[in-house]
């Protein structure tokens, strides 16, 4: 029995990794949950999965939450805030640590988790993205392994197992393209965020959504995949796919490929990832080939999604760089969701920020908190 911590329950990924859990209960079990706002949601975690602990970050929302674990006499021991989160990725009894937050805030429970020994189901990005010199030597040292949960990198190391002498030549990241695929600038100038969250093959929350309209979500996992493969920007190639059945392919060096292919189903990685090295189960529809016309594939429009280009300049530039990427870009999104900027501001103010940030310095966990916080100031200054 494998003991599962999540981090971020009520999110997408936390709702399917609770499926996963579900249907593997003969040998998964889920001692320990967070969610943010979501009290009630929350609440029908405790009385299906009746976790030990609960964690919520919101106020009003603990408040909701204690009084219903005070009015029927459970048995749960309740936190509150990032100590709880720190306390729940780092509990003794835990194996696995599901990372799902949305955002930076996910940075500090996984180091709390790596250094308590716990394997690490990341689906929390930016985690890498922000810290990812940090966070793999912090692994390397505690021994620690890094299970990634996004379809693609899930599929890049599937498609490395078995393969560790073989020297990768490139790694081919696959896109769908997102909900503007095919469009030009002059066609996104007065696109809402209402158009952007319609994403073609794939149901996210809001904040992964418009990341994937503007292309920064498949740039974000540029710069995790870098991390957690070990492999250079100039050998990391995104390829537009938009049937989405490719998950991602290996490249070595005899010019051999390999794919992982499958159904638009995150649960499968979440299912691998949870029950490493194991395959087990059949969670998620089997491809049927004679149902399936064709697979296409095309070249990324840098030009029209410049935060695709912006996340390989700040990968290729390193340091603090990622960090300011990242921070400008949480909010960014939420300020367009709030209909305060328009689509086509977000890489343009990110690329201002990145100028105006950039700060060549050692990167340690107190320049990453403290230029976070200086670019997410400025811009709430600025647009709030």
């Amino acid at each position: 029995m494998k003991n599962i911590s999540i981090l971020g329950a009520t999110g997408s990924i936390g709702t399917q990794t609770l499926d996963v859990i579900k249907f593997h209960k003969e040998t998964l079990k889920l001692v320990a949950a967070s969610a943010h706002k979501n009290w009630e949601k929350t609440i029908e975690i405790i009385d299906e999965f009746k976790p030990n602990y609960i964690v919520m970050t919101d106020e009003l929302a603990y408040e909701k939450v204690n009084e219903y674990i005070k009015n029927n006499n459970l048995c749960i021991n309740l936190l509150f805030g990032m100590e709880g989160l720190e306390k729940i990725a780092s509990l003794e009894e835990v194996d696995v640590v599901l990372t799902s937050i949305v955002g930076m805030i996910g940075l500090k429970p996984t180091l709390a988790a790596i250094r308590a020994g716990k394997d690490i189901a990341l689906a929390n990005k930016e985690t890498l993205v922000v810290a990812g010199e940090l966070v793999i030597a912090e692994a390397k040292k505690h021994g620690v392994k890094i299970l990634p949960v996004d379809s693609e990198h899930g599929a890049i190391f599937q498609c490395l197992q078995g393969k560790a002498d073989n020297k990768i030549k490139k790694i081919l990241l696959t896109a769908s393209g997102g909900p503007f695929r095919g469009k030009k600038i002059e066609d996104l100038e007065n696109v809402t965020y209402r158009d952007a969250l319609k994403h073609p093959k794939w149901n996210m929350g809001q904040k992964i959504s418009i990341d994937s309209a503007t292309l920064m979500n498949k740039g974000l996992e540029v710069i995790e995949a870098h991390f957690l493969f070990d492999v250079s920007y100039e050998d990391i190639q995104v390829i537009v796919h938009p049937q989405s059945i490719i998950h991602s392919m290996i490249e070595y060096t005899d010019s051999s490929v390999i794919a992982q292919l499958g159904s638009t189903d995150m649960r499968l990685p979440i299912q691998y990832a949870l029950n490493y090295p194991e395959r087990k189960g059949n969670i998620s529809e089997a491809l049927n080939f004679w149902e399936i016309n064709k697979l296409t594939f095309e070249k990324p429009d840098f030009d029209t999604f410049k935060c695709l280009s912006l996340a390989y300049k700040a990968g290729k530039v390193g340091g603090i760089m990622p960090t300011i990427l990242n921070g400008a870009n949480e909010v960014l999104v939420e300020l367009f969701l709030k209909d305060k900027i328009k689509f086509l501001e977000i890489p343009e103010i990110i690329e201002d920020c990145m100028n105006k940030f950039y700060v060549e310095s050692p990167l340690t966990l107190e320049l990453i908190l403290t230029k976070d916080k200086e670019v997410r100031d400025y811009l709430y200054s600025i647009y709030s």
